[in-house]
């Protein structure tokens, strides 16, 4: 069942921006999105750290800001979920975004891993013709569920179910991030370390021209003590760390948007 907020509203995003990408050479080559004029179809793929609490805007939303002023072609998010998760209940079942505003689809949930969307995202790219899956996952994955060898067998399965679903899917992936469990446990910190390393040789291996894959670096100067509200998910400067890191991959690497701005702090 579709987990909603109603109504919902689509928004998309056709704007050229007058600005200078941050890229590398290949990125008018066939990697490049930015000229073709279809509507493209983001999904986010995540833990709580990205479909968020009651309350809060999301990094989900402070990416749909940049994109927005900076994408150059039509877009929108999709996905079959779309609230928040509620704290009081433990449920995802809030609509209470600190700015609804914006498409707030997404495939993400508090407690879910690789583990949980490797067996979903083949009939989720496939139902809601996703073409880039923006994926955040793994913090579950190694504390709960599997070790580093596990998980990054699970990433290899789950890119292989949605290339089934979609052949030029397009996915980027960001590493576990260094939160409050990391300094308190050295068993867990090493799988994390451990799995991060994998995650390296496993994007570069899985990457293909027609259905590329990329590596989003973490954040430049993200901290827990400073970008965290709980030293796992991440506040307002966290949320604006996170959405910048892809933002800034998808401009080297695919030349979709241009450099990523903050804008003025929340009210």
């Amino acid at each position: 069942m579709r987990q909603a907020c109603h109504p919902a509203r689509a928004f998309t995003s056709a704007v050229t921006p007058s600005v200078t990408l941050r890229g590398r050479a290949h990125i008018a080559s066939t990697r490049s999105i930015v000229h073709d004029e279809r509507m493209l179809r983001f999904m986010f793929v995540g833990d709580s750290m990205t479909i968020g609490s009651a309350g809060e805007h999301t990094w989900r939303y402070r990416l749909w800001q940049h994109l927005r002023d900076s994408c150059g072609r039509p877009f929108t998010f999709v996905g079959p979920r779309e609230t928040l998760h509620d704290r009081v209940t433990d449920a995802p079942t809030s609509c209470a975004y600190a700015e609804p505003g914006f498409p707030r689809a997404h495939l993400a949930g508090w407690g879910e891993g690789w583990h949980h969307m490797t067996p979903l995202i083949a009939q989720t790219v496939r139902s809601c013709r996703a073409d880039v899956l923006l994926v955040s996952l793994g913090l579950i994955d190694l504390g709960f569920y599997t070790n580093a060898e596990q998980t990054a067998a699970n990433v290899r399965a789950f890119v292989a179910n949605a290339r089934s679903a979609n052949p030029r899917v397009r996915v980027a992936v960001m590493p576990v991030l260094h939160n409050i469990r990391v300094d308190a446990d050295e068993t867990f910190a090493e799988q994390v370390a451990h799995f991060n390393e994998l995650l390296v040789k496993t994007v570069a291996d899985l990457d293909d021209a027609d259905s590329p894959l990329l590596l989003v670096p973490p954040p430049p100067g993200y901290d827990f003590h400073t970008d965290t509200y709980d030293g796992t998910h991440p506040n307002e400067s966290g949320e604006h760390r996170i959405a910048e890191a892809f933002a800034t991959a998808m401009a080297e690497e695919w030349g979709l948007g241009g450099p990523y701005s903050p804008g003025p702090p929340s009210p």
